[in-house]
């Protein structure tokens, strides 16, 4: 069995956040129900390409996994009724609305509570259900800005830099739902209570700033690009080799660094003492050196030294890494209504040993079990039409 089987979830989000602390639901045991607009454009979900022979995208296949999906417009009465319905039985609910959004549709957390006294909402918005920038609008970029993340990012030269990677999106919202809703799942096996859950993803990279963010709150100096232990202003960076590849270098620790040493061929360094009195000119050295080698040289140089230097790969490589295929992260599913067409997929990275994440299949075409669900739920053809 799954860890939540049994737990059933109404899915009201689009995009990123939301989408994927569902999925991650649901690969662990959770039914779930996504509901969304029929005429409403998702980036995320149109994102190309299309998978050959099938009626989904690649990204609309992960984020739909083990998902059942609808349509309904949520401004008919007739909807709202249905969602109500569903509620009776679909114990958590997640939004990503602007806050009040789905209280003017009448499926808010006091109305649905109303149906079902034990719900778990929860809800998530760039920056949080009140205070002056509740009804803002905001992507990662945005709240990763506000957060105080992308002041000290990038080169000193050249400004704040991206990665492509949706920080406050996932590591934020999505698994702050997660874990917000795990806990709620646990409060109301004691108490019998839902509640409301508030998720920000400005809040949430709030604690991003780690060492550098309590070091401050505790005196210390404002962080700067390219001036601390982890953001360029030591050895721990990224260098060039001779194929314009690169290594990434985390040799923080002294033993670490002292096998970065032997391999840089400067072992009178190892102990460390050169990084307080001239760590620009150290730093520059390794980069001259790593220019000598190319990155397939320097993979073998350090693959049998335990000094925290690893290959920046590409994601032909790193789906191919031995490492992770032992972990099971490149699980092959099957593609709904297709002819046996299964796409290789990023797992889930929760590994539990009793109950496992399940991969039953990969995301249906949006809206395909909209007839099934409310025709069960009592409605008729004619009326399903006026309610999608």
């Amino acid at each position: 069995m799954g860890a939540l089987d049994g737990y059933k979830i109404l899915d009201f989000t689009t995009l990123l956040p939301g989408p994927y602390a569902t999925m991650t639901l649901a690969d662990m045991g959770a039914e779930v129900l996504k509901i969304s607009g029929k005429d409403k454009y998702d980036l995320v979900v149109n994102w190309p390409p299309v998978v050959s022979g099938t009626q989904v995208t690649g990204v609309q296949a992960w984020l739909g996994r083990n998902k059942k999906t609808m349509f309904l417009n949520l401004k008919k009465p007739k909807a709202v009724e249905a969602v109500k319905k569903l509620v009776a039985e679909y114990d958590i609910v997640v939004e990503q609305f602007r806050p009040g959004v789905m209280d003017k549709l009448g499926v808010g957390y006091e109305a649905l509570r109303e149906v079902n006294p034990k719900l778990i909402y929860c809800a998530i918005t760039g920056y949080g259900q009140d205070g002056p920038f509740a009804m803002k609008a905001g992507h990662d970029i945005n709240y990763l800005s506000r957060a105080g993340i992308a002041w000290a990012a990038g080169r000193s030269e050249s400004g704040p830099s991206l990665y492509n990677f949706q920080i406050a999106d996932v590591a934020g919202g999505s698994m702050n739902a997660v874990s917000a809703i795990l806990a709620a799942i646990i409060y109301r096996e004691r108490t019998g209570e839902g509640q409301f859950i508030d998720v920000s993803m400005q809040d949430s990279v709030i604690p991003f700033n780690s060492m550098d963010g309590a070091a401050y709150f505790a005196g210390g100096p404002m962080p700067a690009r390219e001036s601390g232990l982890l953001n360029g202003g030591g050895i721990y960076d990224f260098y060039e080799t001779a194929d314009g590849r690169y290594m990434s270098v985390g040799s923080l620790e002294p033993k670490f660094f002292a096998a970065l040493c032997e391999a840089m061929g400067h072992p009178e360094w190892k102990d460390g003492k050169i990084l307080r009195t001239d760590a620009a000119m150290v730093k520059q050295t390794f980069r001259d050196i790593f220019r000598t080698k190319t990155q397939k040289e320097w993979v073998e140089v350090f693959s049998t030294l335990d000094a925290c230097v690893e290959p920046v790969m590409d994601l032909q490589e790193v789906s191919d890494d031995e490492h992770l295929l032992h972990r099971g992260m490149w699980p092959e599913v099957q593609i709904p209504l297709s002819d046996g067409v299964t796409i290789k997929q990023m797992g889930c990275p929760v590994h539990l040993s009793k109950c496992p994440p399940r991969y039953t299949h990969a995301g249906y075409p949006e809206g395909y079990h909209t007839e099934e669900i409310l025709t069960s739920l009592g409605y008729a053809k004619e009326e399903i039409d006026t309610m999608v």
